[in-house]
């Protein structure tokens, strides 16, 4: 059976339908004191599917309890799948005394389950600190789907370098189209100018894309700089839409088309599932 944790119940409901799976009955409290309390009153079968993307440090708790409930509510083996890992891009120790705070997660939720998979991870490199077998799946290629089937010579590009592979991926989804990264360059001590590396946008539609969307700042700037050279369109994609604060207002400000992410984080802006992409790791 598919559990979902409060996070997922969209992606989870998706997860069901792709797999030919139930969902289970889960129940969610929250005591006097501020302690929460999930609950699996009855699991069907013996395996149990946790879908869970921890956002917030409850909602690592939760995941932790769900685990639990579901082999106390008679599951075998529990898989557990987590769209978005929190805290993942705290995979080493930045400055001395800081917690590899990837590893601390993943080794808390290694207790529970039997297996791990998750969606686009900022790092894979944070696999190898799960205790039980852990696999990533990619669900980038479908941010291709929602986008214009009518770009004008469409150019996709990375926020840096090192992310210009979620470029190519999306643009190869979308079967045309060049791709190109932004980089940096520092004018002064405090000044730092960014645009494309490689290709001219002028007159052409400009797809943006990124793993993780948090404050919105660094896509907002690239969305002003690709208007200020004379893109027709820009739009915005990524994997996990977490959008804090103001991030969907900085980036209308900018003057982005539309904004499109998946349900690894449930938002207004998840216009594709990354429900088969999950369903054929399981």
């Amino acid at each position: 059976m598919i559990v979902s944790g409060s996070t997922s119940q969209a992606l989870a409901a998706e997860l069901a339908a792709e797999t030919d799976h139930d969902l289970a009955p889960v129940a969610f409290d929250r005591f006097p004191d501020g302690e929460l309390m999930a609950q699996v009153p009855y699991l069907e079968g013996n395996e149990a599917v946790v879908v869970a993307s921890t956002v917030s440090s409850d909602a690592h708790v939760e995941l932790l309890q769900l685990q639990d409930a579901a082999r106390e509510a008679g599951a075998e083996t529990v898989t557990t799948v987590l769209p978005y890992m929190g805290y993942g891009r705290q995979d080493e120790a930045f400055e001395p005394g800081q917690p590899v705070s990837a590893r601390a997660v993943a080794r808390a939720i290694s207790t529970g389950t039997d297996r791990v998979v998750t969606v686009d991870p900022h790092e894979t490199a944070v696999l190898d600190y799960f205790d039980v077998e852990a696999r990533a799946v990619e669900a980038a290629g479908r941010l291709a789907n929602p986008l214009p089937s009518d770009l004008t010579e469409p150019v996709f590009l990375s926020p840096d370098e090192g992310a210009v592979v979620l470029a190519e991926t999306v643009a190869d989804a979308y079967d045309r189209g060049t791709t190109d990264y932004f980089e940096k360059t520092r004018l002064s001590g405090s000044e730092v100018e960014i645009e494309p590396h490689d290709v001219a946008v002028d007159g052409r539609d400009a797809v943006l894309v990124d793993d993780i969307i948090a404050t919105g700042s660094t896509m907002s700037e690239a969305v002003s700089v690709l208007d200020d050279q004379g893109a027709a369109r820009v739009f915005v994609t990524c994997v996990h839409p977490l959008l804090a604060n103001n991030a969907v207002t900085k980036l209308a400000r900018a003057g982005v088309e539309a904004v499109y992410g998946t349900d690894t984080i449930e938002r207004s802006v998840s216009a594709v599932s990354a429900a088969p992409a999950v369903a054929d790791a399981l």
